[in-house]
C-alpha cells in the first residue's frame, strides 16, 4: 500500500470512532437527582427545581425539562440561580445546578427533567408532579379598571445629578483643599499651629525686657555684627509697640512708627529716644554704617527707658487712669475758652 491508500484508511477509522466516542461519553453522562422546592403553586408563580448531573469533564450539556401531555408550554423552565461542580475522580464532575420553574396553566403536571448532549437527549427517570391552582376570580365582581400610576417617593437625594453622585471623590478633595486652604489662612500663615496647645504668653513689657536682656547678653555689636544688633533691637520694640499700644508696627516703617505714636499721651516724654534709634538702625542696616560703641550702649539704654516708661500702670480703686485726667482737663479748657 502507497502512502496515500495509508492516509485515507486512517481518515475512515477517525470518521468511524468519533460517533463511538461521543455515544459512549454520552452513556456515562446523567441525572441522578432531581427535586422541586415547592410542588403546589398558583398559576403565574414561579419555583425552583435542583438538579445533580454527573458526567464527564470535557462534555458540554445543557439540562431541559419536558412536560407530558402538554401540547403548549405550560411549564416553562427558567433561568440558572446557582450551580457549583464536585470533581469525583476518574475524569468525571458532578453539577449541583438550581433552576427556576414556572407555571402559566393550571393543572397536575408530570415533569421530566432531561440532559441535552447533542445529538442524543438522556432522560431523568425520578418523576417530578407539580399542581398548578388557577388565580381565584370572582364571576360575580365587577370588571376592575387598571390601577393608577403610583408617583413615587423621591427624597432630595433623587434631585441630585447622576454626575454628582459619580464625581462623589472629586468633591471630597476639593472639600479637604478648602479646609486646609482656610487652616493656613487662619492659622498657619501666621505661624500658629490649633493642634498643638500654645503657652500663655508673658506680657508685653515683662516679654520685651527679657527679650533685650537675652540681646545684651549675646554681644552681638562687640564681635562686630552690628547689623544683626540693630534688627534684633528694633524688632523687638517693635513687637512691644504693636502688643502694648495696638499700633502694627512691625509692617511699618520707621517714620510711620514716629507719626502713629506722635499723638500718644504715654510715649511722648521717649518718643524722642525712640526717633533716635530707629535712625541709628536704619542707617547701619540701609547703608551699612557701623556706629561708635558708645552709640551701641546708648541704643540698648534708650530702648530699655523707652519699655519702662510705657509700662502699664496699675489702677488704683477710686483713682482714674492718667490718660483719663488728662483728656477731662483738656475737655474742660476747651469748654472755658469757649465761654
Amino acid at each position: 500500500m502507497n502512502n496515500r491508500s495509508i492516509t485515507y484508511l486512517m481518515m475512515c477509522l477517525a470518521f468511524l470512532l468519533i460517533p463511538l466516542d461521543m455515544a459512549a461519553k454520552n452513556e456515562n453522562a446523567l441525572i441522578s437527582k432531581a427535586e422541586l422546592t415547592n410542588h403546589h403553586i398558583v398559576m403565574g408563580d414561579t419555583t425552583s427545581m435542583r438538579i445533580e448531573i454527573v458526567q464527564p469533564k470535557n462534555v458540554v450539556a445543557m439540562a431541559g425539562l419536558e412536560v407530558k401531555d402538554s401540547i403548549s408550554s405550560a411549564v416553562e423552565l427558567g433561568d440558572i440561580i446557582a450551580c457549583d461542580t464536585t470533581d469525583l475522580g476518574n475524569n468525571r464532575i458532578q453539577i449541583n445546578a438550581t433552576y427556576i420553574v414556572q407555571a402559566f396553566d393550571s393543572g397536575e403536571w408530570h415533569l421530566n427533567p432531561a440532559l441535552v448532549i447533542e445529538p442524543d437527549t438522556i432522560r431523568c427517570d425520578i418523576p417530578l408532579v407539580i399542581r398548578v391552582s388557577p388565580v381565584k376570580v370572582d364571576p360575580n365582581g365587577d370588571i376592575k379598571d387598571f390601577a393608577p400610576v403610583l408617583s413615587p417617593i423621591r427624597k432630595w437625594l433623587d434631585y441630585v445629578p447622576n454626575w454628582v453622585v459619580t464625581l462623589w471623590w472629586v468633591w471630597v478633595l476639593l472639600l479637604i483643599a478648602g479646609a486646609l486652604l482656610f487652616a493656613y489662612l487662619k492659622w498657619w500663615r501666621k505661624g500658629k499651629n490649633p493642634l498643638r496647645r500654645e503657652k500663655k504668653r508673658k506680657p508685653p513689657y515683662e516679654e520685651a525686657v527679657e527679650r533685650l536682656q537675652l540681646l545684651k547678653s549675646k554681644q552681638l555689636w562687640q564681635n562686630g555684627r552690628e547689623k544683626d544688633y540693630y534688627t534684633g533691637l528694633t524688632d523687638i520694640l517693635r513687637e512691644y509697640i504693636d502688643r502694648r499700644f495696638g499700633v502694627n508696627a512691625v509692617e511699618m516703617t520707621s517714620s510711620e512708627i514716629m507719626d502713629a505714636l506722635k499723638h500718644n499721651s504715654e510715649t511722648k516724654l521717649v518718643n524722642e529716644q525712640l526717633s533716635e534709634i530707629l535712625a541709628i538702625a536704619d542707617f547701619v542696616k540701609f547703608a551699612g554704617q557701623r556706629p561708635l560703641a558708645d552709640d551701641n550702649e546708648r541704643s540698648y539704654q534708650r530702648a530699655l527707658n523707652f519699655v519702662d516708661a510705657t509700662k502699664p500702670q496699675p489702677v488704683v480703686e477710686g483713682k482714674a487712669p492718667a490718660d483719663n485726667n488728662i483728656t477731662r482737663n483738656n475737655k474742660k479748657k476747651k469748654e472755658d475758652n469757649k465761654k
